[in-house]
């Protein structure tokens, strides 16, 4: 012990200095204290690198997502649209038969699809198969390849009335088996617009790629 330290202040206390006593811990303390400053930063810093690590696998960082699908993705244009093909009346050959108990409405109904540009072909009474046994407006029969072509145009002057294909049939001629509830053929205005929603272009969607 120093000739300088006062009786009863050794151990912990220690004088320094050559002018006046100056009494100060011991440097393990400092050391002590400047480890847990470390330790409660490098917890801080792990703890915040965690959860930034949990928000990217849990897609919470939807900006980043959304930019890189942008870059990614790339929308091809759609193709032009498609406009259905049908035969105009004057390449349609119809066969008008009377399957009602009113005479001349075969001929008078083939009179009005003539003038509105139809070719007409066989007019007369409906065979037994058909004859008094059409309660609706009437049939529409004709070719497998006539059902969306020659019988739908047809179908735009006879409002209500059944279509059928007949398989095997082999003329491309088709036929109005005139039922009880004909009234007569539609209106030409609503004739030309039921024919032309038949020809509208078919909408086309465009598609997306690389997303």
């Amino acid at each position: 012990m120093s000739m300088l330290t006062p009786p009863g202040m050794g151990g912990k206390y220690r004088i320094t200095g050559d002018k006046y006593p100056r009494m100060r811990p011991p440097r393990r303390r400092r050391r002590l204290v400047a480890v847990v400053v470390a330790s409660v930063a490098v917890l801080g810093l792990v703890g915040w690198g965690s959860l930034q690590l949990v928000d990217v696998f849990a897609g919470g960082d939807k900006k980043h997502t959304t930019a890189g699908t942008r870059t990614h993705c790339r929308t091809e244009a759609a193709p032009a649209a498609r406009v259905k093909a049908l035969p105009e009346p004057g390449r349609i050959t119809v066969n008008v038969y009377n399957a009602t108990a009113r005479t001349g409405l075969a001929k008078d109904t083939a009179d009005q699809l003539k003038k509105r540009g139809f070719k007409i072909g066989s007019v007369g009474n409906a065979s037994k198969e058909f004859d008094k046994k059409v309660k609706g407006t009437g049939l529409l029969l004709g070719p497998a390849d006539a059902r969306n072509t020659s019988l739908a145009v047809l179908a735009t002057e006879i409002s209500g009335a059944e279509q059928r294909a007949e398989a095997g049939r082999k003329d491309a001629a088709v036929d109005f088996v005139i039922g009880d509830a004909f009234k007569g053929l539609a209106a030409p205005a609503v004739a030309e617009q039921a024919r032309s929603a038949l020809t509208a272009p078919e909408p086309t969607a465009s598609t997306k790629k690389g997303c």
